[in-house]
């Protein structure tokens, strides 16, 4: 099974893909400012516990949200490395599409890097 998820903004998306890269299952909610506190709890349920049937996972890394693109992307990351499992990051229109083709490649990013679409705004010091 394969393990997708889209964090870019309030509405959290995650799906679970078998290996014909068919949806199985897929959980979509307003997460908003909740997404840190819930979102390894949806995916639990999502895959009935089942952590270690999962084969691979796709994350969105952008373009989006600094905060919902560094919880899902984070979260992702720590699955892949303590299940040892291949991580694929996708952005765009086709996300979905794209990660199922490199993930098929046998591709690997094994730390995925978040694409917020523009130079960050840090605040500079006041003193």
């Amino acid at each position: 099974m394969i393990l997708a998820i889209k964090t870019n903004d309030s509405t959290t998306e995650i799906y679970l893909l078998d290996v014909n890269s068919k949806v199985v299952s897929k959980k979509v909610w307003q997460s908003e400012r909740r997404l840190a506190q819930d979102l390894l709890d949806e995916i639990d349920k999502l895959i009935n516990k089942k952590w270690r049937d999962l084969t691979g996972l796709i994350v969105f890394r952008g373009p989006g949200s600094f905060t919902g693109l560094r919880i899902g992307i984070t979260t992702m990351n720590t699955i892949a490395y303590s299940l040892s499992l291949p991580i694929v990051g996708a952005d765009g229109a086709n996300w979905l599409d794209d990660g199922l083709k490199r993930l098929d490649n046998n591709e690997n990013d094994r730390i995925t890097l978040p694409e917020y679409g523009q130079a960050p705004n840090i605040s500079k010091p006041k003193k």
